[in-house]
């Protein structure tokens, strides 16, 4: 059994690839890209999911200072991977996008 430190580090990870992908795939138009981007985004939210799920307490938020920390590090996360895809040449990448989809996904999985 992982400690709980270890279950939300867990979780963020997963989120926070779940996002980026979002995010990817609304940067491009080649199908084979959506594609691909889609179903890593599917695959990081399921696992993100089953994560929350073991994290204390399950069916409601977690306390907001638990709550503002798993925030800010998504987010930092996300930036430091889209700004890397950014700078290995991918392009319209929308970073305005990243607080707005890092709030939806954290209410979703009740974690604000």
């Amino acid at each position: 059994m992982k400690n709980r430190g270890q279950l939300i580090e867990i979780f963020m990870s997963n989120l926070a690839n779940a996002i980026v992908h979002q995010i990817l795939e609304k940067a491009t138009n080649e199908q084979a890209y959506i594609d691909r981007y889609d179903k890593e985004m599917k695959n990081s939210w399921q696992i993100a999911k089953n994560y929350r799920e073991k994290i204390n307490p399950a069916n409601r938020a977690l306390p907001f200072r638990d709550a503002e920390e798993v925030k800010q590090k998504i987010i930092n996360k996300v930036n430091i991977e889209l700004n890397l895809r950014i700078s290995r040449g991918y392009q319209n990448i929308n970073l305005k996008l990243v607080e707005e989809y890092i709030d939806k996904s954290l209410k979703e999985m009740s974690i604000i």
